[in-house]
């Protein structure tokens, strides 16, 4: 059974991989990053609306549910805004290896926490020496599929050193820590989701609504910054599978609130990181959706075996 939702928390991490470049796509469509994200929730909430009617016979909790639970629980869809925001002022302020990194090393840290306490309603998980192990290789896998490959492209290095550079040590520092610390908020995200749908005892249920109220902040802060909607005009450019963007993101809540109550917060993130890793390298070796393409390198495939070996440690050992 343990297998079931670590290969489901890995197909939650490949859906977000393919998600990342439709969506991006949809930004040139729409000419806003925070338009398209609003899009991407609509469509997302949409879908896990009708699949919470079909699979609970409910969409929204009732009255009763809401006035006998801690407020916090409903929160999983203001951190999910809040760190797609985020990722969009990362970029240009940190390059994109950190911006892809520091993220990470945050979802790694949190997801730890909260199995290691037992937090937002998840078992209780000792930390162990094989875990502490386990952790150790899984980010030394991390590096060497995500930054190395990076680091080596010049062009991405002097990218990064012109736009660091660009900043005042201070002003950057603290981006990192923001950076570090909009993983840790969703890490947090999909602990809260799974422990909702636990509580609804409707996993549909419990990802439709973090979409839902995902989708309202998003929907806002596209106002404030673009200050319009999408045109008509723009919207009949898209392609068809401009708008499977939703429904990937959907999946991915519904995958990790499923899994979250059944291997934890720590396994669920790093078997979706795997899968977004693993995911990322197809987009990029097949071209899938506009994107540029980039043969995979044997770098690439190392850091996921040595990531694959540190999940071993972490559960196994």
């Amino acid at each position: 059974m343990v297998l079931v939702f670590l290969g489901l928390s890995l197909f939650a991490g490949f859906m977000l991989a393919n998600q990342n470049p439709i969506n991006a796509d949809m930004k040139k469509v729409v000419g806003s990053p925070f338009i398209s994200a609003a899009i991407s929730f609509l469509i997302g909430s949409i879908f896990l609306g009708v699949l919470s009617a079909i699979m609970s016979h409910r969409v929204f909790p009732s009255g009763a549910f809401i006035s006998s639970n801690p407020a916090w629980i409903w929160l999983g869809g203001v951190l999910g805004a809040v760190y797609l925001t985020s990722n969009v002022l990362l970029f240009p302020r940190l390059g994109a290896i950190q911006t892809v990194i520091l993220p990470i090393l945050g979802q790694i840290l949190m997801g730890t926490i909260i199995d290691t306490f037992g937090w937002f309603g998840t078992a209780q998980t000792p930390l162990t020496l094989m875990r502490v192990i386990g952790l150790i290789v899984l980010i030394a896998g991390v590096v060497v599929a995500v930054v190395l490959p990076n680091v080596l492209n010049k062009d991405v290095e002097a990218m990064d050193k012109a736009i660091q550079e660009s900043e005042t040590k201070p002003v950057l520092l603290g981006w990192q820590i923001w950076a570090i610390f909009t993983g840790t908020l969703s890490a947090t995200q999909q602990a809260i989701n799974g422990h909702l749908g636990a509580l609804l005892q409707a996993p549909a249920q419990g990802s439709f609504i973090s979409f839902f109220v995902g989708f309202i902040l998003i929907t806002i802060v596209a106002l404030v910054v673009d200050k319009r909607l999408p045109k008509v005009s723009e919207l009949k450019q898209a392609k068809s599978w401009n708008w499977l963007g939703g429904i990937l993101g959907g999946l991915f809540v519904f995958a990790s609130v499923l899994s979250v109550p059944k291997i934890g917060a720590g396994l669920t993130i790093t078997m979706g990181l795997i899968g977004q890793i693993v995911g990322s390298m197809l987009v990029q070796q097949f071209g899938w959706w506009r994107s540029a393409k980039a043969s995979v390198n044997g770098i690439q495939i190392l850091g996921v075996v040595v990531m694959a070996v540190g999940v071993v440690f972490i559960k196994f050992l």
